[in-house]
């Protein structure tokens, strides 16, 4: 296996997706747009070629970025795939000298581990988020 830096295609997102049951988290319609925003990204690919996992960052890319959409195919969990994204993201997401950017993310309850584990805490900081949709016409 190794790691590309590079955002998932809409067609890789959407199979990691499936394959994680969290295809109801995504607006096919948007999925493209959304991945080319992105600040940062990178896949696993294993030794077929196949995108088994990625990961991306989302922000303002100065002060501010976030974790976004670490996937890994269920066939290939406990392999340490998601913790080698998220450290290749956040080399990929380091200041330059005297800056400091804030980096955050939002994890499952079973991922928490793997965050903490890689330097993120819940001190001083309560997660929360809104969903707003579009008016219907």
């Amino acid at each position: 296996m190794r790691l590309e830096d590079r955002t998932a295609t809409p067609e890789e997102h959407q199979r990691l997706a499936e394959a994680a049951g969290w295809q109801g988290h995504f607006d096919d319609e948007l999925r493209a747009a959304s991945l080319a925003a992105s600040l940062a990204g990178t896949v696993c690919v294993d030794d077929a070629g196949r995108v088994i996992g990625m990961a991306r960052a989302v922000g303002d890319g100065w002060q501010y970025a976030y974790i976004q959409d670490v996937i890994v195919h269920p066939a290939h969990e406990g392999e340490g795939i998601a913790t080698a994204l998220v450290e290749r993201l956040v080399e990929q997401l380091r200041p330059p000298p005297g800056a400091e950017l804030f980096l955050g993310l939002f994890a499952s309850p079973e991922a928490v581990g793997v965050y903490e584990r890689l330097g993120f805490s819940a001190e001083d900081a309560l997660g929360m988020h809104r969903r707003i949709r579009a008016a219907e016409e």
